[in-house]
């Protein structure tokens, strides 16, 4: 798929790795309509990426309705609709027995909503307005790209929601490529590690080291636009189709 034409909806897009996908994609020629629920940070992002190019549409992506009609919005913006690329997430952290009691069921069931189903909210809202799309030489009509997390596969104490959540992002991958095989969307999933967000950001330096030196190589926190590259070479190669790829530095989870 080409990016200097690219037609794509990503969530999570004003902010951390959402917004540096957005950034690659327009600064190759693409267009790029960014979901997400802070309207002073989309604002931002459309005056920087230019608004001939970008459009912020405010969305809660757990709302299956509200993903539908703004997917239809993005798509009167766009001009069409070639890749969704699903970077909105929360980490609903809490030990499951935590010392005020065990976590409260909305706070995973909270977690799940955002990340699992709004995934799968996205995901199937797009691959039914890419089925109608023109097929390429190889018979492709759109990409889908989900975020999980290293945590899908090493939780750590703390992350029984989050983990779960992503867990089940991973778990989709495959078979929904298998199913949108026939309409020519393929479907992958990206699993990175600990990376420089503005979450990160707002941590003690002294955590942001310890976090680096937990990683074999390169030995710090992996950069947004790593992975936005990474769904760069996703978008531009038609043989990647149904896998996860760990994007971590070779790192792996401890307990806590």
């Amino acid at each position: 798929m080409r990016l200097d034409t690219l037609r794509a909806v990503i969530t999570g897009g004003v902010s951390g790795l959402g917004l540096a996908v957005a950034e690659h994609l327009v600064s190759h020629g693409g267009r790029v309509a960014l979901l997400d629920i802070n309207d002073e940070k989309g604002a931002a992002a459309v005056a920087a990426l230019g608004p001939d190019t970008a459009i912020y549409l405010r969305t809660d992506v757990a709302d299956e309705d509200a993903v539908t009609t703004t997917l239809d919005r993005a798509r009167e913006f766009l001009g069409g609709l070639d890749a969704a690329i699903n970077c909105a997430g929360i980490l609903g952290p809490g030990r499951v027995l935590g010392k005020t009691g065990p976590m409260p069921l909305a706070t995973f069931r909270n977690t799940i909503s955002v990340n699992l189903i709004g995934s799968f909210n996205v995901a199937k809202a797009a691959a039914n307005l890419m089925q109608h799309n023109p097929a390429d030489s190889d018979g492709e009509r759109g990409v889908i790209v989900n975020t999980a997390s290293i945590a899908a596969y090493e939780g750590q104490i703390g992350q029984a929601a989050y983990s779960a959540s992503k867990a089940g992002v991973v778990g989709m991958t495959l078979p929904m490529a298998r199913e949108l095989a026939r309409f020519g969307i393929r479907v992958m999933t990206i699993a990175p590690g600990v990376f420089w967000t503005p979450m990160v950001d707002t941590m003690p330096e002294e955590v942001q080291q310890a976090l680096a030196a937990t990683i074999p190589f390169p030995s710090r926190l992996g950069r947004p636009d790593e992975f936005a590259r990474t769904v760069a070479f996703i978008l531009e190669n038609p043989y990647l189709n149904g896998e996860t790829i760990r994007l971590d530095g070779a790192t792996r989870l401890t307990a806590k």
